[in-house]
């Protein structure tokens, strides 16, 4: 039966619209391989012949097993679990380098809260050892008394002749603790009596505790007997010795004052120093009688 043009113009058209030139192509790229990897499926409803990418393409077969879900859903499966196989493994669980880091960082912790402990307790201690500083003792001389004087001839233990004093005296020195948060031990070196160049007596003071806030006076017992004085004590002279005038005696007293102090325990000392000189004259004639040196005396920290 001959067909009609307008059957012959249908069957032409439908064959150059399913013409392997204008099929559709579709990719699917696999997650984890690049656009390489991509898998082409081509969808045709031409008679069977070659096809433009495949040389021995089976448009029956490619479209019954390449355009079904379930082979693009194993397909991808596939090469996914290949993929995945290839991947790294990673353990999340402890392991030695773990635990050196967590030791690590324990350390460091210590370490530094030793320091900042360090840092505080020196900066307090700074503070009250500054602090001590204005709570200096007070030291004041008050008084001396001379008992005895004598001046006479006589020889040194080498057989020299030389005048020989003898004086005994005591001293009376008034101690003062102001601070509030500390007691103090006092101590001093030997008071010392002078004539010229010469120690003429000299006297021990006992060491002490002087607790905060309070006040002492000791008195210290400064004496010296048969002193050679050699050519300094020439122009001397003695009451008892020639019968003459009272004898008037230029002499000097100094000593040094030693306080320390526990501030924090043994932790924190504080030391004080007191250098006392005082001008004093022996008056024979006033012997027994205490002479003030409230403003005879000179006081010197350090």
């Amino acid at each position: 039966m001959p067909k009609r043009e307008s059957d012959a113009t249908s069957l032409t058209s439908w064959s150059a619209t399913q013409s392997p030139l204008h099929r559709p192509v579709y990719y699917v790229t696999s997650p984890v391989h690049s656009h390489h990897d991509a898998i082409r499926i081509s969808f045709s409803h031409s008679s069977p012949g070659a096809s433009p990418v495949h040389p021995y393409y089976d448009p029956y077969h490619h479209q019954r097993y390449s355009s079904s879900p379930i082979h693009h859903y194993r397909e991808s499966n596939a090469r996914l679990s290949s993929s995945w196989r290839k991947l790294p493994t990673h353990h999340h669980g402890p392991s030695e380098s773990d635990d050196d880091n967590g030791r690590g960082s324990m350390g460091c912790y210590v370490t530094w809260f030793v320091l900042a402990f360090v840092l505080l307790f020196t900066l307090f201690s700074l503070i009250l050892w500054g602090a001590s500083l204005s709570y200096k003792p007070q030291v004041i001389v008050k008084d001396v008394v001379f008992r005895n004087y004598d001046l006479h001839a006589g020889t040194d233990i080498t057989g020299v002749p030389t005048n020989m004093i003898s004086i005994n005296s005591t001293v009376r020195i008034a101690f003062r603790n102001p601070a509030t948060f500390f007691g103090v031990q006092a101590s001093s070196t030997p008071l010392e009596i002078h004539y010229s160049e010469f120690k003429v007596a000299s006297g021990h003071m006992e060491e002490f505790y002087l607790s905060r806030e309070s006040r002492r006076v000791v008195v210290v017992a400064v004496a010296g007997v048969h002193v050679p004085l050699y050519g300094g004590g020439s122009s001397l002279r003695s009451r008892a010795d020639d019968g003459g005038a009272p004898a008037v005696v230029p002499l000097e007293l100094s000593f040094t004052v030693r306080a320390r102090a526990h501030v924090l325990g043994h932790l924190v000392k504080v030391k004080f120093y007191h250098r006392v000189r005082c001008s004093v004259t022996l008056r024979e004639d006033r012997l027994g009688k205490p002479l003030t040196l409230a403003k005879a005396c000179e006081y010197r920290d350090g």
